[in-house]
């Protein structure tokens, strides 16, 4: 490795240069947040930032993952509270009978829809976890409120405006996870926190078991699990303000020379840390982008399998010929599976070079081998049919992938907060169509809603392929175009200070997809 001044000198970076821009576009200064701290990393020597590196890795797991993960816990368990609250009194208490349950379960995915891209472009501009610690506490004061629903029309204002609060939870978690590691420690982490979501499920279970059995009480038992998960999501939020920094440039645990590794660190993921400079030409960019154009396609099949799955697991239990109590507590194993599956995706992806659109293509295969077990398993054999149904709880790895293959596979802040919003918006529309394929006239076996959610994952498959072709066609391009004389190091360089002038993956030809 060179030395890292002298590299920057080379190319003549400057934190505070006047950066290149296209024709027409106003010139003004670079912004990147972590410019000027990786303007000082000529300071150390090469052996100095590997082994400090390995330091501050430790210090981030530590820290910041923790942080990420009871967060993730406690909102996938906020998304679940409907589902366990359905296996007691609240649909016949607000009279949700019919479609009307179907509509209160998509009616948060409106919300979440409507709120997707301006919130990422929230995200872009203001302190980033101060923006999502005071949304955690405004979503925890909507679940509490969710006690005083008296009937239909209270509880889908209420389910609304609590989408539109979570919609900035996903997209806050990826963009933490970019500033703090680099692109090949991303895939781990990733699946870590969202491995929460199994998590939340067995703890869900349990509390929606254990307050089934409150019958002495003044509150209904699904008033009682909308009252306990809205208090533990209160604590959470207060302590996200506490103990989140909004970048490493601000993470008061790290003194000013960690700090300056922290930045050196992520560099090498070749799109700076954050700037708040909003480029219209980078969103005009998604559109002619045929990887995030696939990407965006995931999500949407990802929406229609977990707006089906998170909000039908207990009907679709029930119809087996369980009782609500206990298709409550059978929904324990599905946690159980999700919390060891993702991260053994997430291990594969970050160890085997190039293996993320693959391991997504083939972690497609086996939900969708269990919903051919749900449509063809006759309803006597109620046992093979809910293991078939704890299968589909792996949606959380094909969902962490795609987030990966945004967040490490386009460059560009402002390209990148819109791809994001496009695909959360998309994921949102999903989950509103997972949800209402589902028709109560079906029951016990849904077969439109199982043709649906099995071409989901048919077309996850085929336009993750696609992907990898095209990224994998873009990098050997680049590579047979590089300058005669330049090193890979010398381009890796310039690919990093590309990064921190805010160039999209497209416009920087030293750029490199992770596949």
């Amino acid at each position: 490795m060179s030395n890292i001044k002298e590299a920057k000198e080379d190319v003549g970076f400057d934190p505070i240069k006047k950066e290149e821009v296209g024709p027409g576009e106003i010139t003004g200064e670079i912004r990147d947040i972590g410019a000027d701290l990786y303007a000082e990393v000529g300071q150390l020597t090469p052996e100095e930032l590997e082994r400090e590196g390995a330091e501050v890795r430790k210090l981030l797991d530590w820290r910041i993952l923790p942080v990420l993960y009871l967060t993730y816990v406690m909102q996938y368990l906020d998304k679940l509270s409907l589902n366990y609250a359905s296996a007691y009194s609240l649909i016949p208490d607000l009279g949700l009978e019919g479609q009307r349950y179907s509509w209160v379960a998509a009616v948060f995915n409106f919300g979440y829809l409507f709120w997707a891209v301006p919130s990422n472009l929230m995200i872009q501009r203001l302190p980033l976890a101060k923006y999502m610690g005071v949304v955690i506490i405004i979503w925890a004061g909507i679940v509490l409120a969710h006690i005083g629903a008296k009937n239909y029309a209270g509880i889908l204002v209420l389910r609304f405006v609590l989408g539109m609060a979570e919609a900035c939870v996903s997209p806050c978690m990826m963009n933490f996870t970019s500033m703090f590691y680099k692109r090949s420690e991303q895939p781990l982490r990733m699946a870590f926190w969202l491995s929460g979501n199994g998590m939340a499920t067995m703890i869900g279970a349990l509390l929606g078991f254990g307050l089934g059995h409150s019958h002495n009480t003044s509150l209904a038992s699904w008033k009682l699990i909308f009252l306990t998960i809205g208090l533990m999501n209160l604590v959470t939020g207060c302590l996200f303000l506490w103990l989140m920094p909004d970048s490493p440039a601000t993470a008061k645990f790290l003194n000013h020379r960690q700090r300056i590794v922290a930045v050196q660190r992520v560099s090498e993921n070749m799109i700076g840390v954050k700037t708040k400079q909003f480029k219209f030409r980078q969103a005009l960019e998604i559109f002619s982008d045929l990887k995030v154009l696939c990407v965006l396609g995931i999500g949407i099949g990802c929406g229609v399998v977990n707006g089906g799955v998170s909000n039908f697991a207990s009907s679709l239990i029930k119809g087996y010929g369980f009782s609500g109590i206990y298709a409550t507590l059978l929904q324990l194993p599905t946690g159980a599976i999700e919390a060891v599956v993702v991260p053994i995706c997430g291990l594969i992806s970050t160890y085997v070079k190039d293996s993320r659109c693959i391991v997504l293509a083939v972690v497609c295969l086996i939900p969708f081998a269990g919903l051919l077990g749900i449509r063809f398993t006759d309803i006597e054999h109620r046992w093979t049919l809910v293991g078939c149904t704890w299968l589909q709880y792996i949606i959380g790895a094909p969902v962490i992938i795609s987030w990966n293959l945004l967040s490490t596979n386009v460059g560009g802040h402002t390209k990148r907060s819109f791809a994001n919003g496009f695909w959360f918006t998309l994921y949102a529309g999903g989950n509103v169509a997972g949800a209402n394929i589902f028709f109560a006239h079906e029951a016990p076996r849904y077969y439109s809603a199982l043709a649906g959610l099995l071409a989901c994952y048919a077309g996850m498959i085929v336009l993750v392929l696609v992907a990898y072709v095209a990224m994998k066609f873009d990098n050997n391009r680049r590579e047979k175009n590089v300058p005669d004389g330049l090193t890979d190091e010398q381009r890796a360089e310039a690919a990093v200070l590309d990064g921190f002038k805010d160039m999209t993956d497209k416009e920087s030809k030293n750029f490199r997809y992770a596949l």
